[in-house]
Parts: structure tokens; sequence; C-alpha cells
């Protein structure tokens, strides 16, 4: 596929392996209420596999499809050369992927029941020194995001984009727990854009006590993503309702808002007008649903954009 000419966008945030296992029955009929303080269980697992995840690695896998070069900034474990192959082989670089030899890539071991929940571990490992990158690193940056990673590599990026005046999206995600009122509010600030789910939206409120109109007061655009009800682009001259994009068939959703992300960096790398962008952001979040895992799926843009003109007439 041939790139398009626009300029790079530097993807600060996580690299991360997803060990996703699948348990042949309910956590229920196996966790007695009544013991839940003296809790000792064991699962058998007879489905196992191992993915390629984190939010830097899948924003920039769906950029690459899109025919963009996403440059993902994180910081990974000696484990990393499996992963590395792989991105080489889809065509995302690692010019500012940094190994920190004495630790592990960052991983999540995901069990999942035959009710759709979950019970995850996360080991951050590499990740917990993102702060050793800085964006200065890399050159010819036209915007950037700010995605879940290390705290201090959170805060330390978006201060950096802001002082190097790079416009950038503040994507806190996972993030927001780790992050104070006030953290959240100086890196709101340094934005040009925000992006949250409806959850983390309510989150971002109660923190900063900050609504709307104190968000669209300082970034130019809030973009709340709201699963099958579509998403809402708040700007200062109002709102913009994003109609969900109808996927063929609903399969996994884990990476589906790091899919739509992509769609958004896309839109804004390409001056393209949020009419636009939010529905090539929906349709990517509805590509990705159809396929199990968050770097599985593949398009031609050929393919892509005849889906949209049918999604969207």
């Amino acid at each position: 596929m041939r790139r398009h000419e626009a300029g790079r966008a530097l993807i600060c945030g996580s690299l991360a392996f997803d060990t996703i296992m699948v348990f042949g029955d309910r956590f229920a009929n196996h966790i007695l209420p009544d013991r839940i303080h003296m809790l000792n269980v064991s699962f058998l697992v007879p489905q196992l596999r191992r993915e390629y995840g984190g939010c830097a690695g899948n924003i920039a896998y769906n950029l690459s499809l899109l025919g963009d070069v996403g440059y993902p900034m994180a910081t990974v474990g000696r484990d990393f050369a499996p992963y590395k192959e792989w991105m080489a082989r889809t065509g995302v670089p690692a010019d500012h992927v940094r190994v920190i030899e004495d630790e592990l890539t960052a991983q999540a071991f995901i069990t999942t029941d035959l009710d759709d929940n979950q019970i995850t571990a996360f080991h951050p490992g590499a990740m917990q020194h993102a702060h050793l990158n800085r964006v200065s690193d890399a050159q010819r940056i036209a915007l950037g995001i700010v995605a879940p990673d290390g705290r201090e590599g959170m805060i330390q990026h978006a201060a950096q984009f802001a002082d190097a005046r790079i416009p950038f999206i503040f994507d806190p995600g996972q993030g927001l727990p780790i992050l104070s009122g006030a953290e959240l509010s100086r890196m709101v600030s340094q934005a040009t854009w925000v992006t949250v789910n409806d959850y983390e939206w309510q989150l971002l409120t109660q923190k900063t006590s900050w609504g709307v109109r104190e968000v669209t007061g300082r970034v130019s655009a809030l973009i709340v993503t709201r699963g099958a009800a579509g998403s809402v682009i708040h700007t200062r001259d109002g709102e913009l309702a994003i109609p969900c994009a109808p996927a063929r068939e609903v399969v996994d959703p884990t990476g589906c808002g790091d899919a739509y992300r992509a769609g958004l960096v896309h839109g804004l790398l390409h001056g393209l007008d949020w009419p636009t962008t939010g529905r090539i952001a929906s349709l990517m979040g509805a590509v990705k649903v159809e396929s199990r895992g968050t770097q599985n799926h593949r398009f031609t843009r050929a393919e892509f954009d005849a889906r949209l003109a049918a999604a969207f007439p």
C-alpha cells in the first residue's frame, strides 16, 4: 500500500504482550461468595493465545493499515524480539522503542470465562521506564498522542509536546486512576485534543470537576466514545454525533478504542473535517471488533474506502 504524504505521528504509549486464556466454565461456579476472603482457586485453560498489544502498538498498526506511518515511543524488555519482528512485517517502525535489558516487556494475563467475565493480571515491567524516552528524540513530528503508559512518562511526554509546540491528543485511558486531578487538569490544558470513552469521561470529570465547557475551553475538541452508541465530538461550536459503523459480526471488542484513535490521528494528519474524521474512526473500530486480538484484522485502502462509503452514504 502506498504511504500517504502526511506528517509523522509520534505515539507515546505502551507496547505489551497479551496472554489470553479461555476457561470453559463460569467463575461463579468455582468462587464461593462466603469464601471470597480466603480465595484459592485454579482454572484449567485449554485455550491460550499470545497477542501483540499495548496502546502504542495497536494505534500504530491501525495507522499502517490506513497508509500512514505512526512511530511508537515506548520502553520494552529483553524479551521484545518477537514483537519487533512483527512490527517490521506490518510496517510499524521501531526507531523510538527503547529496550530495558533488566526488565520484561509489559504483559497482561487475561482469563475469560463463558460469560465473558475477565480476571486480569498486569505486569508493567519496562513500561515503568517510559520517562527515559523524550519527545525531542523524534524528528519531523506533525502531531503526537499521549496514550496509557508509565505514569511519569505520560506526564513528561505531555509537557514535552507542549514545550515543543507539537499538537497532541491526550488519551488518558487506563492511566486515569494513577493521575491526580491536578495532573489531569494540567495535561488537558497542555493538549490540543482529548479523547476518552464514556466511563473515562465520568472519571475525568470527577477528578478535575470540569465539564464539557471547561474542557473545550482549553482544547480544540473533546471526543467521547460510547461503544455501540457511537461517539460524540465536542468543540466550542457545539457537539457532533458520530453514528456507530455497522460491524459484520462482533468477535472481540479488545482494542477497538485504539483502532478508533488511529482513525482520529489519520484524519488530523490529513486535515480532514470532524464529520469525516469521526466516521473513519468509527469504521476502524467496527473493523477491529470483527477479529480476535488487537492486530489481526486486515484490509486494503480501497476496501476500506468502499466500506466507508457504504456505511455512511
